[in-house]
């Protein structure tokens, strides 16, 4: 006879457990608890019952997997909270006895942790870390808004402003960035990084009130993780793009308000790739590099250099011909592939270097041979690896202007979004230190953001800049990066009313209501709205011409015949009017329709055999619409019986399916289909609001046309 089974040892529901016992059974705190869980990235459990997985119990408390508590209990970080608890409590014992020297010493000797591993295991590969890039960008850019407070240490302040800068120069250098919106709630932005949305949510640069009702600790556990998933994503980041990582902070700028300004991209093994802005922005062929120290590279130098390198080259070529026919087919391909793997590197040094210079692939000795190996050059995996990437169009949305930004415009967002698209940004020197245009009245500005009312009155100074370059507001420029082309400026001109700023974020997806999209059934309301003016128009005019009738009753003046025009205009407006009382009436059965319709016509002024013609046509219109109706349901319903019915009979196809599901499935499918359903209506209300706003705003232009 075999061993009992225990009760609630077996099963579905004997895989979970609750809270309260896997912190007893690891043996540590509930804080230490929900630090580790965040760390881990473990969450809780739902049970199939949880009144079975409480063994009776139906409180409401969270489940744990089994698996994840023993995947916990292996975890070195769980010791080094036990040593921080067990030097917490020396430490107070050593400063409850005044043992300073002992105090100094355990505080040299504090116990720390890293969270490296924890990365590597949550995320095997590097793609898996960008994908999970969303949350620690919005984690990181919320730090760095707020201000110092007692419940937020400084250093994690400085460390968010400082990943947050990082991660802004980056984009910024990539042109990784695809759309931004203005909201309420703050500002959001979407990257591409190596083929992975990237979406996050910035506030607005405003006083932060620090709530009291948040807790702080679970913050801080998830921003702890944060900085190091961080730390590691950049870095790739930068190494794969040739840049060193983490990027210098010039000191000054960042004590002057540099902002993101001043960190310097510096290439690996060179000098600083920081170009001059001037020289950028004139375009002219002599480019320089800054090299840091007041010391400017040249392309004159370059060239040099060059041609000290071409003789070195020739030297050795005649110290050695016959090795080097031997080693010329290697070395050929070698120096392409290296050619093609420095571009990514080399950043604006590359830009400095004359077109002469530029590094031209030379086919092999076996390309006229090989007709294969002719049409490409093959290069190793490195190089392909290293090769930079593609710049659309849409990136280099703002490479032929240069703006200036007022000071009563958000700075900081405009230059970040500008500037991932090729454009040139300047500012006041008031707004803070490192801009390459401090005057609004330089000649190189093409457009100036600016955010306040035009000048009352205007002076011939403030038209003339008007005359020479674009006075837009803001909204314009992220408008301009959403449609991936350059708007026209006169609706986004400075004093006038904006456009509606729409949302590039379509998270309905396809089906969901499109502001831009043409309603259906918008043209034949509009014409409807416009015969009804019509008939209000003619009914206004046949009241004004009987006031007119009654005046002149009194008069002894000889009145001419009606002509035959006038009385078919009459007749034909009287038509109008019967018929739309007529209409009225949806079902010419109903007598309390029709008693409506005849006091209608009778405020209008109708004569009832009139009336009684158009309710005649009415009612046999309505007859022939309704049984064209139900024609077009009988065809519809003997297309979709073969579809829709079993070859057995009875339940249609969709009903045997649901059959076939499991409960859980079948919720869930009648979910989708409610949600879809929703979201129909919804679509359908805000089409006919748009409707509604597009009658109105045609009743009030005609008002205004006539007044």
């Amino acid at each position: 006879m075999g061993r009992e089974t225990k009760k609630g040892t077996k099963g579905p529901n004997s895989k979970y457990i609750t809270r309260t016992k896997a912190i007893r059974r690891l043996q540590i705190s509930l804080n230490d608890f929900r630090r580790l869980c965040i760390l881990k990235g473990i969450v809780p459990r739902e049970p199939p019952s949880r009144k079975k997985a409480n063994h009776g119990n139906s409180a409401p408390t969270s489940f744990y997997h089994v698996k994840d508590i023993a995947f916990l209990a292996h975890e070195p970080v769980i010791q080094k909270l036990r040593d921080h608890k067990i030097f917490l409590r020396r430490m107070s014992r050593a400063m409850g006895k005044q043992e300073w020297g002992r105090a100094k010493a355990l505080e040299e000797n504090r116990p720390t942790y890293k969270l490296d591993h924890i990365v590597k295991e949550r995320y095997p590969t590097f793609i898996d870390a960008v994908r999970d890039l969303d949350d620690a960008i919005c984690c990181v850019v919320l730090g760095a808004s707020l201000s110092q407070h007692r419940r937020i240490p400084k250093a994690d302040l400085e460390d968010c402003a400082r990943l947050s800068a990082e991660w802004q120069l980056y984009v910024t250098h990539t042109r990784a960035l695809r759309k931004t919106f203005l909201s309420i709630k703050g500002i959001y932005y979407q990257a591409e990084v190596m083929g992975e949305t990237v979406t996050w949510v910035a506030p607005y640069q405003f006083m932060q009130k620090i709530p009291m009702d948040v807790d702080f600790r679970v913050m801080r556990s998830f921003l702890e993780f944060y900085k190091t998933l961080l730390g590691f994503v950049f870095y790739k980041l930068y190494a794969d793009v040739g840049l060193v990582y983490p990027p210098p902070l010039d000191l000054k700028k960042d004590a002057m308000g540099g902002g993101v300004d001043a960190y310097r991209l510096q290439p690996v093994g060179g000098p600083s790739a920081s170009m001059d802005v001037d020289a950028q922005v004139d375009g002219k062929k002599k480019k320089k590099v800054d090299l840091g120290d007041g010391k400017v590279l040249t392309s004159k130098q370059v060239q040099k250099t060059i041609a000290s390198m071409e003789v070195e080259d020739e030297e050795e070529q005649n110290g050695d011909e016959a090795a080097e026919g031997n080693a010329k087919d290697v070395a050929e391909p070698l120096a392409i592939a290296k050619a093609v793997s420095t571009t990514a590197a080399s950043g604006p040094l590359d830009d400095a270097l004359p077109s002469t210079e530029e590094f031209i692939p030379q086919p092999s000795k076996t390309s006229s041979t090989d007709p294969a190996s002719s049409s490409s050059t093959l290069i190793t995996l490195h190089a392909l690896a290293n090769l930079p990437a593609s710049t659309s169009k849409s990136t280099k949305l703002f490479e032929p202007y240069v703006f200036f930004i007022s000071r009563e415009s958000p700075r900081h967002v405009l230059e970040f979004v500008i500037k991932s698209f090729g454009g040139v940004v300047g500012w006041p020197i008031t707004c803070g230190s490192g801009s390459p245009i401090e005057n609004e009245d330089d000649e190189r500005v093409t457009h100036v953001v600016i955010d306040r009312p035009l000048p009352d009155p205007m002076g011939e100074v403030d038209r003339e800049r008007r005359r020479r370059r674009k006075y837009v507001q803001p909204q314009w420029v992220v408008d301009c990066v959403n449609a991936g082309r350059i708007l026209l400026e006169d609706a986004y001109a400075q004093g006038k009313t904006l456009p509606p700023h729409l949302s590039p974020f379509n998270a309905e997806g396809e089906g969901a209501y499109d502001p831009l999209a043409p309603v259906p059934g918008m043209e034949k309301a509009l014409a409807e709205l416009a015969e009804e003016m019509e008939d209000e128009e003619d009914e206004e005019e046949d009241e004004e011409e009987g006031e007119d009738s009654e005046e002149e009753e009194g008069e002894d003046v000889s009145m001419a015949p009606p002509q035959p025009e006038e009385k078919s205009k009459k007749r034909h407006r009287r038509g109008k009017k019967a018929a739309t009382a007529a209409l009225q009436v949806s079902n010419p059965t109903d007598a309390d329709a029709i008693r409506k319709a005849e006091l209608e016509a009778e405020r209008l002024g109708i004569e009832p055999a009139e009336f009684d013609k158009v309710l005649e046509k009415a009612a046999a219109t309505n007859q022939k619409k309704q049984a064209a109706a139900a024609d077009e349901d009988e065809s519809e319903g003997e297309e979709a019986a073969p579809k829709e019915t079993a070859p057995g009979g009875g339940a249609s196809e969709e009903n045997m399916a649901k059959m076939l599901l499991s409960s859980k499935k079948r919720k869930l499918y009648n979910l989708m289909k409610r949600t879809n359903a929703r979201k129909e209506e919804e679509k359908n209300r805000l089409q006919q609001k748009k409707i509604e706003i597009a009658k109105q705003k045609k009743r009030t232009g005609v008002r205004g046309d006539m007044s």
